[in-house]
């Protein structure tokens, strides 16, 4: 339970965070004196602190005279004090171009994690639209030669699977143009989940020398939606890991992050909520990353959840800046695909 804590108390709380994540000393009273314009006097600053420090707000780490926030801290920082720093119109601008460059969603991933990681200097997290949330918005057929086809299928979410068919026998161009068109008005709009279901009586559909082309096509179709790694998470910047202070070994912040599960649990467990989520240090559930925390947001098309991204890294973190970063990047990537 979070006790309740004055405007002057919050104040000090906040001076706190902020000297400590941008000096990684702790921070005594004359600093905060020196340093913050809080209207009162030394002797008032440490009484404050010495209450904050009994309410578990701070901590004195060894034998040093200053305090350090604890998870408790960073927690209110974040709930009560934090504004999210807003991007400055040139960092907009090079998110937007960098992130409108990109031709399909392997793409877009790709160029996302790399920015979120440049951009908060933390490891960047970023989980591929999963299969549940997608539809098929188109299936082209495109003959290669007589016997040979590619397959192409178009999610909602941009992305793009495409197979080479070698066909039993030679099919002419409007044979393939009848089973595209066929394909296509029973699958337009179709969750991917529900594509075995709505193709099964399809080649029984169609007249009797189409059906083994058609059969051959539904194979490939098929297995390509058995082949999607459904759970698929891409991360970048573990190197930015190596400058942190963590409570818990960066040993153990390496082998959580090598668990694509564990990952994937962290991302879902904050989902739900179309906002910037932050979860501190003990409120992870995993014992590697009791020393991190992680920033993250939902990114989708229209008004549609496809999956979420975020970064992870020590809890001295700028939480100000880098929900700001997280939120404006997730809001990009939304864009893109609801373009595409």
């Amino acid at each position: 339970m979070t006790t309740l804590v004055d405007d002057r108390k919050l104040a000090v709380l906040r001076a706190i965070v902020e000297d400590y994540v941008s000096t990684n000393e702790p921070v005594g009273s004359k600093a905060l004196t020196e340093r913050h314009n809080l209207g009162v006097s030394p002797a008032t600053i440490r009484n404050d602190m010495a209450v904050l420090e009994e309410q578990g707000y701070i901590a004195q780490p060894h034998t040093s005279a200053g305090r350090v926030p604890t998870d408790k801290g960073y927690r209110l920082f974040v709930d009560r004090l934090s504004q999210v720093k807003p991007l400055s119109s040139a960092e907009r601008r090079a998110i937007e171009s960098f992130l409108a460059g990109a031709v399909d969603i392997d793409d877009v991933v790709t160029r996302t994690v790399r920015l979120l990681a440049q951009l908060t200097r933390q490891v960047a997290v970023v989980q591929y639209p999963t299969m549940s949330n997608s539809t098929v918005r188109h299936v082209e057929l495109v003959p290669l030669s007589e016997r040979r086809l590619m397959f192409v299928l178009i999610t909602n979410t941009g992305r793009v699977e495409q197979r080479v068919i070698e066909l039993p026998d030679a099919v002419d161009d409007n044979r393939v143009a009848h089973l595209r068109a066929v394909l296509n008005a029973s699958l337009d709009g179709c969750g991917l989940t529900s594509v075995p279901d709505r193709v099964a009586d399809l080649p029984g559909r169609l007249p009797p020398e189409d059906r083994p082309l058609a059969t051959t096509i539904l194979s490939v179709l098929l297995e390509s939606l058995v082949e999607r790694r459904d759970e698929k998470i891409v991360f970048a910047g573990a190197a930015n890991l190596a400058g942190g202070d963590f409570t818990v070994g960066l040993r153990e912040v390496l082998e959580a992050l090598e668990e694509q599960v564990v990952l994937m649990r962290l991302l879902d467990e904050t989902a739900g909520q179309s906002s910037v989520t932050v979860r501190i240090g003990s409120e992870n559930p995993y014992t590697g990353l009791r020393g991190t925390s992680i920033v993250a947001a939902g990114y989708g098309s229209g008004d549609k959840q496809l999956a979420r991204l975020g970064v992870l890294g020590p809890t001295r973190m700028d939480y100000p800046v880098t929900m700001g970063a997280v939120r404006a990047v997730a809001r990009y990537v939304s864009q893109i695909l609801a373009a595409s």
